[in-house]
């Protein structure tokens, strides 16, 4: 037991978790780390496969606004545990960092494990233990928390918990949203989980798909409903991902959810203006075949010269047929109709889960001594260092206001 007489149970060994269990046992609280999975940190792992964005440069207004809705709920976590603390905090465990030409934050490794390792070795030189294999569900009649393991249920108690078992995305690394039912049994309402910075199922042909699956399509421009977004995306075999549709899958999901369908508008070529490009398009073909000329004249990849053909077929006016002003109209806004996001199992991360109305702090009402931290509160931010960011920032406050919980009991 630590210093304090006192313990906590950290459900969840994601960043959230982690966080929390620090602040609680550099108070000299005894903590453990529960987890359904055989090692902690398996998301955070997967998040530094590309380069681990930590956090973001800009400047904290700017930052805080791409929250959104939650802003205001999220401003007093963030602003006490800003991106300046977690730069300094990865510092410290000998894991020093860089701003990207983007102004997203990385570590110099580029990747997670080295910094998880310290991290953990961190958390066990101040005693907190960890379980694995604990799959968490639920309270019984008196309040004990109930976990099933490889050797039958378990019960505890502790003092205070912690609950930050994320959303649902990548359920096979321990966001399942299992815990979704559970709350709603209890009486605590939970916005239902969806997918966010995701890619999306789109109408493309079979021969499209075969041909172009895997292939990026870059310098693109891609607009929803008077939001654009310059950047890069990836042809899937159900239709199409990457950055850029990540920055714009909210408006595109709930479009969707509203409306039954999504036309997502790309300017294949937006460094160019439409009269420029008619120009361009007006020299003479000869003998070269259309794909040939639209690569030479318009500077269009094969991928972005496949869009082309798609809308053409879809619009039954063959793509010879148009004339260099028809041909520039469409290379600057090629139509693309979305059916449906790809599913939540696949998405970066989800949006829903607790509202804060339910909470106090971050401790819910309806559960004295339970706190809630990172993806599994109510709130959605892009992708660029802002999902990871929430995730610590959440972790820390939930973990501050447990202990404030602890002084009054």
């Amino acid at each position: 037991m630590g210093e304090t007489g006192k313990t906590a149970a950290v459900i969840g060994g994601g960043p959230a978790g982690l966080m929390a269990a620090e602040v609680l046992a550099n108070a000299g609280v005894a903590v453990t780390v529960y987890d359904a999975v055989p090692s902690v940190g398996r998301k955070f792992l997967l998040a530094g496969r590309g380069g681990l964005n930590l956090t973001h440069s800009e400047e904290i207004s700017r930052f805080l606004s791409r929250y959104g809705a939650a802003e205001p709920h999220l401003r007093g976590a963030i602003e006490a545990f800003p991106p300046s603390a977690l730069v300094a905090w990865c510092n410290a465990l000998g894991q020093e960092t860089f701003i990207g030409t983007s102004g997203r934050v990385f570590p110099k490794a580029m990747k997670a494990s080295p910094l998880l390792r310290a991290w953990l070795g961190r958390l066990r030189a101040l005693g907190v233990a960890f379980r694995q294999r604990r799959r968490w569900r639920g309270w019984d009649e008196s309040g004990a928390l109930l976990f099933d393991t490889p050797d039958g249920a378990l019960s505890i108690r502790a003092d205070v918990t912690i609950l930050a078992l994320g959303g649902a995305s990548w359920p096979r690394l321990g966001s399942d949203g299992r815990w979704v039912p559970i709350f709603e049994r209890q009486g605590i309402d939970v916005t239902p989980l969806k997918p966010s910075n995701c890619g999306f199922v789109a109408d493309l042909s079979d021969i499209f798909v075969a041909r172009f699956e895997g292939e990026p399509l870059k310098g693109a421009a891609f607009s929803f409903e008077g939001q654009s977004v310059r950047g890069d995306a990836v042809i899937t075999k159900a239709g199409i991902e990457g950055g850029a549709i990540y920055a714009l899958s909210a408006a595109l999901r709930d479009g969707l959810a509203r409306n039954g369908g999504a036309e997502l508008v790309i300017d294949l070529r937006p460094g160019i203006e439409a009269g420029a490009l008619e120009a361009a398009l007006s020299r003479p073909r000869g003998k070269q075949t259309l794909s040939a000329y639209l690569r030479k004249a318009a500077k269009l990849a094969p991928v972005a010269i496949g869009l082309l053909y798609e809308e053409a077929v879809r619009g039954g006016s063959p793509l010879a047929d148009l004339d260099a002003a028809e041909l520039a109209r469409l290379i600057k806004g090629v139509r693309l109709p979305l059916t449906a996001p790809a599913p939540i199992e696949r998405a970066i991360s989800s949006a829903g889960g607790v509202p804060f109305a339910e909470l106090d702090g971050f401790m819910l009402r309806k559960k004295p001594g339970v706190f809630i931290a990172g993806e599994m509160l109510d709130y959605e931010a892009p992708t660029g260092g802002y999902l990871l960011q929430a995730a610590f920032s959440t972790g820390a406050a939930a973990g501050q206001g447990a202990l404030g919980f602890l002084s009054r009991a």
